[in-house]
């Protein structure tokens, strides 16, 4: 087991690994930019070491900074977090040419997985359905490949994520100028042109199975999560079981994944997604590396799925039933529901107040007096409930959102309570267009 670990990430998922990890005996380095000095991870962690100004190339992003802190602070571990380099393969490389350890997939893996082209051939050839799609797409035969698949269409970048470079397109007259644009955002923000094009599903849930691997064939399914009520491609509220999976649907999904993890050698937590859409999924991505919704998955499992991934990539071992090679045996119980509580502006927080009771989470970077600063990700923290079943779990979120007090910044806590006592939601009946049909009034909470 490592000693000591350093956080290469920020706000309440470094939090949120320095609790596992004082748990587990293993001392944390935090890192900070210039405007994060006063952040709360650098409190709890045993040691903290600034890397930058407050610009993330600066400072989060650069790989130099990380590596150079843990090295001087004799880390024997890195963990990426969320976001960030968490998914850099380059990083992974630099990390373990320097005998560290990365918490998290190898970089090979996280490379495939990384591209969606790629990732889509494997999940194939592990008996996982794909929407009908193309591979690379180049703009002079664009149409003839559309016309293959049918109107309408999404682009999507082939290295990207969170929305950026893509584009839905429901005429052919509006195909070319839509990949154009869609090359240009991928560029812009990873670096990389290409695009592959698929059959827009129109009004999917989003539905996600949280997995753990020890690289050695184990693989545990910590049950799926519903992330359907989305705002711009970003996710608000998920929730686990989803209201729109059944039990049958729900063992296709999980031979599907634990077969692909399984043949990859995959080790640590990762997310594999899907549409559904009619009784029928789709895969979409893999995401190698843990989750910000993770909590609910945790909530449902009783699984702490921070513990589980650092002893997956120290140790190759999960402390979960199951035979090497073998599929985990993990009981699920109850429902859980988490609400992101997103910043609407940056400033200083004048009054906390947080809610409390059984089967209530708040997994935060705010303290009273705490500086939020506007260079990151809005997200401030996740308000999560687990019931014994969906009406008591949105009983209990209710509850919980009105006894949160965030003063001296704006936030979306009233819109989250508008969302969790709206009808179409409360009747499980939503999908990812969902936001879209209510947002003229959440937006005027």
């Amino acid at each position: 087991m490592i000693n000591k670990l350093l956080i290469a990430n920020r706000g309440e998922i470094a939090v949120r690994i320095i609790r596992t990890c004082k748990e587990m005996g293993i001392k944390t380095v935090a890192v900070y930019s210039t405007v994060d000095k006063g952040s709360l991870h650098t409190a709890k962690a045993d040691e903290s070491v600034c890397i930058g100004p407050p610009a993330s190339k600066d400072s989060y992003l650069s790989r130099n900074n990380l590596i150079a802190a843990a090295l001087k602070t004799k880390c024997g571990a890195i963990h990426p977090g969320v976001g960030f380099l968490s998914e850099n393969a380059d990083f992974v490389r630099s990390v373990r040419q320097e005998g560290l350890v990365f918490i998290g997939p190898s970089p090979e893996i996280i490379e495939m997985l990384g591209d969606k082209v790629k990732a889509r051939t494997a999940a194939v050839k592990f008996g996982l359905p794909v929407t009908p799609g193309t591979q690379d797409v180049v703009a002079d035969n664009a149409l003839e490949l559309v016309k293959g698949i049918g109107f309408p269409v999404i682009i999507k970048a082939a290295a990207g994520g969170g929305g950026k470079g893509m584009r839905i397109v429901r005429r052919e007259a509006d195909l070319e100028e839509n990949i154009r644009i869609a090359r240009s955002e991928a560029f812009a923000n990873f670096g990389e042109e290409r695009v592959f094009i698929e059959r827009f599903v129109e009004k999917p849930r989003h539905v996600e199975l949280q997995i753990l691997a020890d690289g050695k064939g184990k693989v545990a399914v910590l049950g799926e999560r519903d992330c359907s009520v989305q705002k711009n491609h970003q996710k608000l509220i998920e929730e686990s079981p989803s209201p729109g999976v059944t039990d049958a649907m729900r063992g296709q999904m999980k031979i599907g994944a634990v077969n692909m993890f399984r043949e990859l050698g995959y080790c640590g937590a990762g997310t594999i997604e899907f549409l559904v859409e009619d009784g029928v999924f789709y895969f979409m991505e893999v995401n190698a590396r843990v989750q910000v919704e993770h909590p609910v998955s945790e909530c449902v499992s009783g699984v702490d799925i921070i513990r589980q991934q650092i002893l997956a990539c120290t140790e190759n071992t999960l402390e979960i039933d199951g035979s090497d090679g073998g599929d985990c045996h993990v009981r699920l119980s109850g429902w859980a529901i988490e609400c992101r509580i997103n910043a609407l502006s940056p400033g200083r927080v004048t009054k906390l107040a947080v809610p409390g009771g059984i089967g209530v989470r708040f997994d935060t970077f705010l303290s009273e007096g705490c500086l939020v600063p506007p260079y990151y990700d809005s997200m401030v923290g996740k308000l999560i409930v687990h019931a014994a079943n969906r009406a008591q779990a949105l009983a209990k979120m209710e509850r919980a959102l009105s006894e949160l007090v965030i003063e001296g910044i704006r936030t979306n806590r009233m819109q989250q309570e508008y969302i969790i006592k709206e009808k179409t939601f409360r009747s499980g009946g939503f999908d990812t267009s969902y936001y879209g049909s209510i947002a003229k009034e959440v937006e005027h909470v």
